[in-house]
């Protein structure tokens, strides 16, 4: 009898030991943004709430798919790049490692002007829809 109680404790258990290499697995691996330094700018169209939640946003994105980089600033692009509230547009610079990250950048390199366009979900919530030049 207590062989069949202990299963479920037993699932539980490896359960949540998966999801905890799975959770230092996220912190470990990908793109840096532990020391990226947010570029602050006025806008007349986000809070500084919005703007701080998409850069939220974007690091996240840069940490899972930006392997071998390192984030390195990050800001709101100004009203002047954007016209409509439910989009918002981020400036970055990150540095590449000499693997060239998943392979699609120049090794050992500087990026400068990165952009990041997201969209805002119902409850203010940003999602990523695209990056680059």
């Amino acid at each position: 009898m207590k062989d069949k109680q202990a299963r479920p404790v037993k699932k539980a258990l490896i359960f949540l030991a998966a999801l905890c290499v799975i959770i230092v697995g996220l912190f470990h691996l990908g793109g840096d943004t532990s020391h990226a330094a947010i570029v602050p700018k006025e806008s007349s169209l986000y809070t500084e709430a919005d703007i701080n939640a998409a850069i939220r946003s974007a690091k996240l994105y840069f940490k899972l798919h930006f392997s071998g980089c390192t984030l390195t600033e990050i800001g709101y692009a100004g009203d002047s790049c954007n016209g409509d509230d439910r989009f918002i547009v981020l400036t970055s610079s990150f540095d590449v490692d000499s693997s060239g990250g998943d392979g699609s950048l120049n090794p050992d390199s500087t990026y400068t002007g990165w952009q990041w366009t997201l969209k805002r979900l119902p409850g203010g919530l940003w999602y990523h829809v695209d990056h680059g030049y």
